[in-house]
């Protein structure tokens, strides 16, 4: 089968397409003819080496996939061959072929394409569990999505909106904002052009907001925090601008604010059942309309390397989605 394989860390140009065997099946496992997979962030920081951990070498990247069931081992009743499904995992989906642990795989919906299927699970899940999990956001409350034309940001927009929350959506060009405002957000904030903390008091009419969803670190962290209102959350998802900030820990002591940080893929080992739970929320969200994952551009693995470059300048909006059959 033809899959992208990472042989060792380095810069995301490294990466090529190579015929390798098919992965084996062990018995708690389903091997999955991958129809789509999306790219995630993560897996852009992990072929360098820069992520929290480090696979062994050589690996597949990609982390989540949808297609079509080969193969079932031994101890798998839930699914059989010719299923739909949808799978999350660290590795292996971007291949022709992938093998991910039963537990990991959910059947897919008959009304759902391929290319969606597989955007939902990391960001979607990542962003639930942000919001409903570790900063218990209430109907009502004021929600600042920044970077919030990406992958996850957008899912924070419509997860947001379903919750009852109040959504201010912040981006770094106009185009970015337009998608924004056509999956909810309420009100919208350009930090390319306008004062970000200026924007959140004219908003808010000083007031801050409740809850900040931050993958993007970097300068807009510290600026954003200070604006959230009395026991205000900001809910630290990753660092998409590069630069770790270093938040005064008095601005914690002022208004009784909270930094809460956001780790869904351990998560997964603490809590299971909470990641049963977002996941048939999601899908039923899903039915209902409320959310969709926008998918931005399909690419063939050959060209998974340039859309990483691509990711990592912040140049995708929404969902990327590898078609490794193109």
């Amino acid at each position: 089968m033809k899959a992208l394989l990472c042989e060792r860390f380095a810069d995301v140009d490294q990466l090529t397409v190579k015929d390798i065997p098919s992965p084996a099946v062990g018995p708690g496992d389903v091997r999955i003819r991958v129809h789509a997979a999306s790219l995630n962030f993560p897996d852009a920081l992990m072929v360098q080496g820069l992520y929290q951990f480090k696979p062994p070498l050589p690996f597949v990247p990609g982390s989540e996939t949808a297609g079509v069931v080969l193969e079932v081992g031994a101890d798998v009743t839930a699914f059989k061959p010719g299923d739909r499904v949808i799978g999350y995992n660290s590795l292996g989906a971007f291949a022709e072929e992938a093998v991910f642990n039963a537990a990991c795989v959910l059947h897919l919906p008959e009304d759902v394409g391929y290319d969606v299927g597989a955007s939902l699970v990391v960001a979607y899940c990542t962003t639930l569990r942000a919001l409903k999990d570790c900063a218990a956001m209430k109907p009502g409350e004021t929600l600042l999505v920044l970077g919030a034309a990406g992958g996850v940001g957008l899912a924070a927009v419509e997860i947001g909106k379903a919750m009852g929350a109040r959504v201010i959506a912040a981006a770094s060009t106009a185009d970015k904002l337009d998608i924004c405002r056509e999956h909810g957000a309420d009100e919208t904030i350009n930090y390319a052009t306008e004062n970000l903390r200026e924007r959140i008091d004219q908003i808010t009419n000083k007031r801050g907001v409740d809850v900040v969803y931050d993958p993007v670190g970097g300068p807009y962290t510290e600026p954003a925090f200070r604006a959230t209102g009395w026991g205000g959350r900001l809910v630290v998802v990753g660092f998409a601008a590069g630069d770790i900030p270093k938040i005064p820990a008095n601005l914690c002591l002022l208004r009784e604010r909270k930094l809460v940080g956001v780790f869904w893929g351990d998560s997964l080992k603490y809590d299971p059942q909470a990641q049963e739970r977002n996941m048939q929320q999601l899908l039923a969200w899903m039915a209902e309309g409320k959310i969709q994952p926008h998918v931005d551009e399909r690419v063939a693995l050959a060209d998974v390397p340039v859309l990483m470059k691509r990711m990592l300048a912040r140049g995708v909006k929404g969902k990327a989605v590898v078609l490794p059959g193109a």
